[in-house]
């Protein structure tokens, strides 16, 4: 009996014990749950709600960025923020892409002064070179001041180097002054049919009031390569500067120049035609190609670096392969 009583006793105990110990875990529990804080080793991360117009909305399945947008069935995608690509024989638009907006054409200008120059003539004549030719900076070949080159030599140093001192100096020689010749530039586009075209220059450095549009570039150029010696130039891929021979020197210096127009060695049958930078204008380039007798010309304007080669040679390619047809005209 004694035993007995003495081990309820301890049952009673124990199971108080538990209680207890039970009731504190509990509670401890409880208050970590309600008053716990982050560790000094692992901090926590504050999430940053995004701004009204880029959380998702009930229905809604999200926007692309701005940079993208739907294809549309037969759309050539690109950078370029203006292109186009005509039939070379029949100038038929064959794709295009805001093809009449305004932009800065940079040195693809001197296709327009080249063109002056061989309608003008008399390619052997002697042009010598003035201070206000040798200062005009940038890209250039340095010439210097009376020094005497042909006109012939000199449409090689702009269309190859792109000379803006050699642009200048033909379009002094051609008209008397630079405004003069930018003059002649613009009525000479309106005649061909580039009627949202204003020059201001013969080389394309940056002016707000010299601007062309791709289809106005590729009308120029079209008429441009209707010129034997216009194609001769833009299709050579190097070509021998020769300086003059100015004492004391031994014998006349000659630079080796190299055609800026990468198409001629990438895209097969590319015959011209030039490129151009400035930084308002970004890259431009017009590009022209012969293939199983129909030559193509494109031009691309606003487009990066790298992308100007590369919506060159889809715009290239799609006019070869896509010749004019009921007179409709592919893209927006």
């Amino acid at each position: 009996m004694v035993k007995s009583a003495a081990r309820n006793t301890a049952l009673l105990l124990l199971a108080a014990l538990f209680a207890g110990t039970a009731h504190d875990a509990l509670a401890a529990t409880k208050k970590r749950k309600t008053t716990s804080k982050p560790s000094l080793d692992q901090p926590a991360v504050t999430v940053i709600p995004a701004p009204d117009e880029e959380r998702p909305k009930p229905g809604d399945p999200g926007r692309m960025p701005e940079k993208f947008h739907l294809m549309q069935p037969g759309e050539i995608p690109m950078a370029a923020a203006g292109a186009i690509v005509i039939d070379g024989f029949t100038g038929a638009t064959l794709y295009a892409k805001n093809a009449d907006a305004a932009q800065f054409p940079a040195s693809t200008t001197k296709i327009m002064t080249a063109l002056l120059v061989i309608e003008a003539g008399d390619l052997d004549r002697e042009v010598v070179v003035t201070a206000e030719d040798a200062k005009v900076g940038e890209s250039s070949l340095s010439i210097k001041v009376g020094q005497s080159y042909t006109r012939r030599q000199m449409l090689y140093g702009l269309m190859l180097k792109s000379a803006n001192d050699v642009a200048h100096s033909l379009g002094r020689n051609n008209a008397g002054t630079m405004e003069s010749f930018a003059l002649k530039m613009t009525q000479r586009a309106r005649e061909l049919g580039a009627t949202n075209t204003n020059f201001r220059n013969p080389h394309g450095l940056h002016h707000v009031e010299h601007y062309t549009t791709p289809h106005d570039l590729a009308v120029i150029a079209r008429h441009a390569m209707q010129q034997p010696f216009f194609r001769q130039v833009v299709s050579t891929q190097r070509y021998a500067w020769q300086l003059p021979l100015t004492p004391p020197a031994a014998k006349a210096e000659m630079w080796q120049l190299t055609n800026h127009n990468l198409l001629l060695t990438r895209f097969e049958g590319c015959t011209g035609v030039k490129t151009g930078y400035t930084y308002p204008a970004q890259h431009t380039l017009v590009s022209a190609a012969l293939r199983e007798g129909r030559e193509v010309i494109a031009a691309v304007m606003h487009d990066g670096k790298r992308e100007k080669w590369e919506d060159s040679m889809l715009l290239l390619t799609h006019g070869i392969e896509h010749p004019p047809k009921d007179g409709k005209v592919a893209g927006n």
